[in-house]
């Protein structure tokens, strides 16, 4: 039922002495005794990061989230992106809210353009907690990991210097990881970039890309180095990107990266810059999913599309930016039909379509299969930040504490979110701070497991054939898709064809 990708690639080729003894990546960490406390939240989208965040400014002073969601960084898409709005941002009061927190419990999140009541999700609001790169960022730039950390970095240390309690708060985990970990790809890019006498990009590599669609970029990584390709999903554009700009900058084979020490120190929390106290904020997928529908749809009614359509453009590129906010392409066809509708509405009377006026059924019907498509692929990236979160725990040793807020969903009240999440999280952080805390950032136990992970087993991909052929990275994933009940119903189906 499924099978191994070009299996003869999947072997890794031996490490390139040449450049991994002079390459020097993210700098040194300081000695432990120098190194300075940062509570990091972690979790999958809608499981209360940010409220978790504010609750902690509550209990602890000189709280300062720092950011760590790769597109709230960028200037717009608010609504999309789910920012924390502005009064709890810098500590604007409003006679509005009090009124409202002395009476009733806050909709979470709340929106600049407007506030919801609701007895779903409710918030105790604390204004007043400074947020760090949270818009930030020009939109039609690329924000790397790399970027992110040179950017964080020096807030959090300065945050420190100051005092205070800085929080990191998002669920891109990889650009925490870049805080933890002591290795990027970047930095050695960089380091071998500087070596290099030539600058011409290689002619194979990137000659008319920007003409190139995405699966042709995918065939040409292939061409090139068919172990990189292995290692990631077809689907990952921006990273065949970066992989191909990689060969052609430095004339290297990106898979010679992750081999020697990089593959040692790949995902590692050993050594960090920071003594970092990890909270997982998590909840039943079922739950998760449910509250994710029902975000869409709040978003929707306050202004995501009018958002959307303000950085719609028909020749932009999904790979790249803000436009790559999961929203954003999902309304690519909707779109496409409104502007040319209305081009056409202006041509011919002095009134033109707008979205609000639009009752034609063929906009309902991309309407309602857009903001569909949206709802599914936030739900895949719940699933994508939560399999990533148990392998940092599980395999990269990683001491997440693990916090379940699914009866908190489920309750109407404000004390079960304070007792089940707020109040554990608050006794982990004290006895953190206080040095009472078993061993924070590293888990003693499988400090060694990573390092056959990163060497053997994700260079390897799974095809499973009853799913639409789809590619699997790795046995981890594998394993956990063999054992998702939509894979299970399309084998049962696929026997009972043949039986």
């Amino acid at each position: 039922m499924a099978h191994l990708a070009a299996a003869s690639a999947s072997t890794p080729p031996p490490p390139n002495p040449s450049y991994e003894e002079g390459a020097t990546h993210s700098p040194p960490p300081p000695m432990e005794s120098s190194r300075g406390k940062v509570v990091v939240v972690m979790g999958a989208t809608g499981a209360g990061k940010s409220r978790l965040a504010v609750d902690l400014a509550a209990h602890f002073a000189g709280v300062e989230v720092v950011n760590a969601d790769s597109m709230q960084v960028y200037r717009g898409l608010d609504v999309l992106t789910n920012k924390v709005p502005l009064h709890e941002q810098n500590g604007l009061s409003s006679p509005l809210l009090s009124s409202l927190c002395s009476h009733s419990l806050l909709f979470f999140p709340l929106r600049q353009i407007g506030i919801r009541l609701s007895s779903t999700m409710p918030l105790c609001v604390f204004p007043g907690v400074p947020h760090h790169l949270l818009s930030v960022i020009d939109p039609s730039v690329e924000f790397t990991c790399r970027d992110f950390r040179d950017h964080a970095v020096p807030i959090i240390q300065d945050v420190l210097d100051r005092g205070g309690l800085p929080v990191i708060v998002g669920g891109t985990n990889f650009y925490i990881q870049a805080l933890v970990s002591p290795f990027l790809i970047d930095d050695t890019v960089q380091d071998m970039q500087q070596c290099t006498s030539s600058n011409d990009l290689d002619e194979m590599c990137l000659a008319n890309d920007d003409d190139d669609d995405e699966g042709s970029r995918y065939e040409r990584l292939k061409q090139i180095d068919p172990v990189a390709a292995l290692r990631i999903h077809p689907n990952n554009h921006r990273k065949i990107k970066r992989y191909l700009e990689l060969y052609a900058t430095t004339g290297t084979l990106p898979s010679l990266l992750f081999q020697g020490e990089a593959a040692k120190n790949w995902g590692q929390p050993l050594h960090s810059r920071f003594d970092c106290c990890f909270l997982w904020v998590d909840a039943d997928l079922h739950v998760l999913d449910s509250y994710v529908n029902q975000r869409v749809d709040c978003m929707m009614d306050a202004g995501l599309l009018d958002e959307v359509c303000d950085i719609y453009d028909p020749n932009a590129f999904y790979t790249q930016g803000l436009r790559q906010a999961i929203g954003v392409r999902e309304f690519d066809e909707f779109f496409r039909l409104y502007l040319t509708r209305k081009q056409l509405d202006e041509n011919k009377t002095a009134s033109s379509t707008t979205i609000s006026n639009i009752h034609d059924d063929q906009f309902k019907s991309l309407l309602i299969e857009a903001v569909s498509e949206l709802k599914a692929n936030t739900r895949r990236l719940v699933r994508r930040q939560r399999r990533r979160l148990h392998r940092l725990n599980k395999d990269f040793g990683w001491n997440l504490h693990h916090i379940d807020a699914t009866e908190a969903f489920h309750c109407t009240t404000g004390d079960s979110w304070h007792k089940k999440v707020v109040e554990p999280c608050v006794d982990i952080v004290k006895r953190f701070l206080s040095g009472n805390a078993t061993s924070t950032g590293v888990k003693a136990s499988n400090v060694s497991a990573s390092p056959g992970i990163s060497s053997k087993e994700l260079w390897v991909q799974y095809i499973c054939e009853p799913c639409n052929n789809r590619v699997l990275r790795g046995a981890h994933e594998w394993e956990q898709h063999k054992q998702g009940r939509g894979h299970r119903k399309r084998v049962q189906k696929l026997k009972q064809r043949i039986e």
